[in-house]
């Protein structure tokens, strides 16, 4: 397996660097803090970190330690591996790229159409959807797209699939969870 020379390694540090800064929110609220939570997040979810419900510090610390491991995919993304595991980095890149896109495309979408006024939101929850269209959506577009190039950067030829094969899971994993309502 050969990388491209150039950027691709620049891309999977920029992808390390992405997880590691958006793990550190999750660790914090993980730990009792809401420091930038009550502006910037649903306030169900700063209310269940507050009050410290067992399950939902649970998913604060597995929703931490997921985005470390993005940090890590990323990385693996900057050099050569051996088969499986190249493989198996390109699997995790693809499917990252596509729920990293899907989930901040969702956001955008949703925050323009509140703003053009083709939707309507609680007036309490106005400011959190500025929030959510112009932090939280391009935040998770930017790491999406940087998962997408560290992961084209590192295919070999004979890769595409399996990074086409996480994509394509991690596409149909979004759709089912925004039909059912769960995402």
């Amino acid at each position: 397996m050969s990388i491209k020379s150039g950027t691709g390694t620049r891309w999977g540090y920029a992808v390390a660097v992405w997880g590691v800064l958006f793990a550190i929110p999750s660790f914090l609220w993980a730990m009792g803090s809401t420091f930038g939570a009550r502006s910037t997040v649903a306030p169900e979810l700063v209310r269940l970190a507050q009050d410290r419900v067992p399950w939902f510090l649970v998913v604060l610390w597995v929703t931490g330690l997921l985005k470390l491991l993005g940090a890590a995919i990323g990385l693996g993304l900057t050099r050569p591996r051996g088969r499986l595991a190249g493989r198996s980095l390109v699997f995790c890149g693809g499917g990252a790229a596509v729920l990293l896109v899907w989930h901040g495309g969702l956001f955008v979408v949703h925050g323009f159409l509140v703003e053009a006024g083709a939707i309507s939101v609680d007036p309490a929850l106005a400011g959190l959807t500025r929030w959510y269209l112009y932090l939280w959506g391009p935040w998770f577009l930017a790491g999406g797209l940087a998962f997408a190039a560290a992961t084209i950067r590192h295919l070999h030829p004979g890769g595409r699939r399996f990074a086409a094969t996480g994509a394509l899971g991690a596409l149909f994993l979004s759709l089912a969870a925004t039909v059912t309502g769960i995402g």
